[in-house]
């Protein structure tokens, strides 16, 4: 349980970490997208524009709209190379210094990949199902932080908002990924795309450091709409989760390993990881509504 949030001190803070301007693709400039997500009731964002040539390679500069109750982490989502599919890789990168360097002609995106984990970002395979990354393709990437399990703009762009199946098929093969549910704004009218997943981060102070350092520990779950409130190990091996009103909570893992409770309005469930043979479980609580939030992985 060390990597799960809810023990640790500080503060549960709301944030979205894949946000475009018009200084990629977005329709909005960075300051009014800083304020659309303020007046949300946002806590922090990255802008995470598309860092390639066309856009004059931007990493967008949003320290001038920080403020005591909102800030920003520095970031971008970085392409180089391309994956099985022929696809350009995307990759998302938070926590970028403004002089990271343009990739090089012959960079792969697993190299860029790594050059930003060498910079200390935070580093996840963007949208998978979006994009049908393969298997082949995650293990190519080597090691990253994270890979996006929910991506909002996805909901209307082709349906493929959901990439769970990738993270539980790597995740089963051993590898510690954490996840990430995000929007990835763009403002287009035929895409609704803003506030439709976010992180909530467990941290000490609202600032870009302690963030970036939540995020790279895992100390922080996903969600589209219901909140977890404390995931803890009792005595006898069992698990309990507390969470806003729920119709049901899941306890998954590997293969087709899974626990459920379920009913009208659940605010705390139990589990008994004696009788759940997986090498890690992750918590889902889904509303009456169908919205979800996730658990990180949890290693047993």
């Amino acid at each position: 349980m060390q990597q799960q949030p809810f023990d640790k001190p500080g503060h549960f803070w709301r944030g979205n970490l894949h946000t475009h301007s018009t200084l990629s693709d977005g329709l909005q400039s960075p300051e009014s997208v800083c304020a659309q997500y303020q007046e949300a009731g946002y806590d922090f964002i990255s802008i995470t524009d598309h860092f390639t040539k066309g856009f004059n390679f931007p990493l967008t500069d949003t320290r001038a709209f920080r403020s005591e109750d909102f800030t920003t982490v520095l970031g971008a989502e970085l392409h180089a190379g391309k994956t099985e599919m022929g696809s350009v890789w995307h990759i998302l990168a938070v926590g970028l210094p403004l002089d990271f360097a343009p990739p090089a002609p012959d960079e792969s995106g697993p190299e860029l990949a790594a050059r930003a984990m060498e910079v200390g970002a935070y580093v996840a395979a963007a949208h998978p199902n979006w994009y049908a990354l393969t298997e082949r393709d995650m293990e190519a990437l080597g090691k990253v932080d994270a890979i996006e399990i929910f991506n909002g703009v996805s909901v209307d762009a082709n349906d493929r908002a959901n990439s769970w199946h990738m993270a539980d098929i790597m995740l089963g093969r051993g590898k510690r990924y954490t996840t990430c549910a995000t929007d990835d704004y763009h403002a287009k009218d035929d895409q609704h795309d803003f506030a439709r997943g976010w992180v909530w981060v467990k941290s000490e102070k609202l600032e870009p450091d302690a963030i970036l350092a939540a995020l790279k520990a895992g100390h922080y779950y996903s969600s589209t709409g219901p909140q977890i409130y404390n995931v803890e190990l009792l005595a006898g091996n069992k698990l309990r989760v507390r969470c806003s009103p729920a119709e049901r909570v899941f306890l998954t893992g590997i293969a087709a390993r899974s626990q459920r409770v379920w009913g009208s309005g659940v605010v705390e469930a139990e589990f008994d990881l004696g009788r759940f043979n997986s090498p890690y479980a992750r918590i889902t609580v889904r509303d009456i509504h169908g919205d979800r939030a996730w658990s990180n992985p949890i290693w047993l």
